[in-house]
């Protein structure tokens, strides 16, 4: 039983790295119109997100981010925030925020919304 279970969390893991993997590259065929079109969405507020619990992450490629799992938190509050991060398709190579946001939030494994501190603008 274990080693089914064990099985199917690979596979389903292995089909998103698919999944994203083909939308980076359908993207990257996109013509530049189409790209500027997709740049125009609106963003919403940023408490959307910082409402949520998150906990510090350190990665050798990534440095310091953070990550928000389900179970820590307001079951509404976090699937809103899951909601409007899937629905804007944010990865990690195309993060969510907005023009006055602290951070950028991506999603990559089940029930984790990650963020990291964004850079500051010169």
């Amino acid at each position: 039983m274990d080693k089914q279970v064990e099985f199917l969390v690979k596979l389903r893991d292995a089909s998103r790295m698919i999944a994203e993997a083909a939308n980076e590259y359908i993207d990257a065929l996109a013509p530049p119109a189409v790209k500027e079109a997709q740049k125009v969405t609106t963003t919403v507020q940023e408490a959307t997100f910082t409402i949520l619990k998150f906990e510090p992450q350190q990665g050798a490629k990534l440095g310091q981010f953070e990550v928000a799992y389900k179970q820590n938190n307001l079951p509404d509050k976090w699937q809103n925030a899951y909601n409007i991060l899937r629905n804007s398709n944010a990865t990690i190579q195309n993060r969510y925020h907005g023009e006055d946001y602290q951070y950028s939030y991506w999603l990559y494994a089940e029930d984790k919304i990650y963020r990291q501190k964004l850079k500051p603008k010169t």
